[in-house]
């Protein structure tokens, strides 16, 4: 699998949709303050981007080579020590996880503070067949309560959360940044059904402020 995503690595660098946004922004204005932080499976190097800018030293890291991370490894299994950063971030990743509960604990485990976390908002079974028929890669999308239960079995508080039940993203560069065409993105279409809007397709977030107890 990190194979496929090392291949997808430039496609997700240029993204736009990954690049920029209020969650971006977000995740950036709950770090202030801290000074070293650790970006989990940062993909395209975002966050990190964003979290250097503001003055902050970043350690990423990635299961997939191609996305060029500072540190390979999977989010379940971080190789540091506990404490080691004032913040960990994840943003647009832990719906691939194999394992969210064991990722978020470690998280937890190598932050001396604040765990940030964004990701897509669980919209119904339709909705997740269509994800997983676009990227197989994806497990699962969680709700505002199971995001609720997992930080709070991992040991934090929740100091903040915020919903993007309104976001939408472009149709087409979504399905084209992983090769989703032909039969399989003809059924994509059939199950998001009224989420697709014109060009756009509603697809809802939320961002979780975690602090460690």
């Amino acid at each position: 699998m990190s194979g496929l995503w090392s291949a997808r690595a430039q496609a997700f660098r240029e993204s736009d949709v990954h690049r920029t946004g209020p969650d971006l922004d977000l995740l950036v204005t709950w770090a202030a303050g801290a000074k070293v932080g650790l970006d989990v499976a940062t993909g395209g190097g975002h966050v990190a981007r964003r979290l250097r800018e503001a003055g902050l030293e970043v350690v990423t890291c990635d299961p997939a080579p191609g996305m060029e991370p500072d540190v390979i490894c999977s989010a379940e299994d971080l190789p540091f020590a506990d404490a080691s950063f004032d913040v960990v971030a994840c943003r647009r990743a832990a719906h691939h996880f194999a394992d969210v509960r064991a990722a978020l604990v470690e998280m937890a485990r190598v932050s001396r503070g604040l765990v940030l976390l964004e990701d897509l908002l669980y919209d119904g079974e339709e909705a997740e067949e269509a994800h997983r028929i676009r990227d197989p890669s994806h497990v699962r999308a969680y709700s505002e309560a199971e995001w609720r239960h997992l930080f709070d079995e991992a040991g934090l508080d929740i100091e903040a959360l915020e919903l993007f039940r309104g976001r939408s993203i472009p149709y087409e560069p979504w399905l084209e940044r992983v090769g989703c065409e032909g039969a399989e993105a003809e059924r994509v279409g059939e199950l998001l059904g009224d989420r697709i809007e014109g060009d756009r397709v509603r697809m809802p977030g939320v961002a979780v402020k975690g602090v460690k107890r």
